[in-house]
């Protein structure tokens, strides 16, 4: 159960944090894997790493906001693989500003990413799903899918309608073979956001998960082979929250 053998996956924002660690256990699970981003360094480095857990892979930049260059990624893809399995979208940016001061540059740049990338990403690979009547898609949400954080409105409403988008093209594209979900991480620790955690903000996170501590980016492998395997056939339209019961949590003490 759960192989991804002869499968072909694609990445986009794969090559740091969540999106890495997935396209390495997608790699590890027998997946031939293409992770890409705006980073060439980035995807020469990730594409080392794949190579070495034995997957097939190419080694191609693109950028969310330019259409052409998903395009690209996809045809490459589909040219050296033949088909697309797997759509991992990850992605993503932030900004913490008092919602007052955030300007409508920043807030449309939040959007333009966050959720708009994933839809451009969503519109190329979803066509050739498609016309294959098969296929996975995983988007990444996130814990402000579902609840508020401070100063951060942009890219809560961005998550949401991240959330949203996910459940519409599950019902729309069900009938053709494709399963969409979504994953919602929970705290995990990142070069980004280190210096936050050691903040009262991060002791509060802390608080609020009653696992106790921070995830680990490996953690939320498991949920990601499950959704691109055959054997979540059934599962679509739903956002599985991976957050040491962050979501469930009222008062803890």
């Amino acid at each position: 159960m759960f192989s991804l053998a002869g499968k072909c996956a694609v990445v986009v924002g794969g090559t740091s944090g969540i999106g890495k660690a997935i396209a390495l256990g997608l790699a590890s699970a027998g997946a031939n894997v293409v992770a890409s981003s705006r980073s060439k360094q980035g995807v020469e480095s990730i594409a080392d790493c794949l190579e070495k857990r034995g997957s097939k892979t190419l080694r191609i930049p693109s950028d969310v906001l330019d259409r052409a260059s998903l395009q690209s990624l996809h045809d490459a893809t589909l040219s050296s693989f033949g088909r697309i399995d797997i759509l991992v979208n990850s992605a993503g940016i932030t900004k913490r500003v008092p919602t007052l001061d955030c300007s409508e540059e920043l807030w449309q740049s939040i959007m333009n990413v966050n959720l708009n990338g994933t839809l451009r990403a969503c519109q190329i690979f979803g066509a050739t799903m498609l016309q294959q009547k098969k296929g996975r898609i995983i988007n990444i949400a996130s814990l402000s899918t579902f609840v508020a954080f401070h100063e951060v409105a942009a890219y809560g409403a961005s998550k949401a309608a991240v959330g949203s988008l996910t459940r519409s093209l599950a019902v729309e594209w069900a009938p053709y073979g494709i399963c969409v979900n979504a994953i919602a991480p929970g705290i995990f620790p990142t070069d980004l956001n280190r210096e936050l955690l050691d903040s009262p903000r991060g002791k509060e996170l802390l608080t609020r998960t009653p696992i106790a501590r921070f995830g680990t980016v490996e953690e939320v492998i498991g949920a990601a082979v499950f959704l691109a395997s055959d054997e979540s056939a059934f599962t679509t339209g739903q956002i599985i929250a991976v957050d040491g019961g962050f979501l469930a949590s009222g008062v803890n003490q």
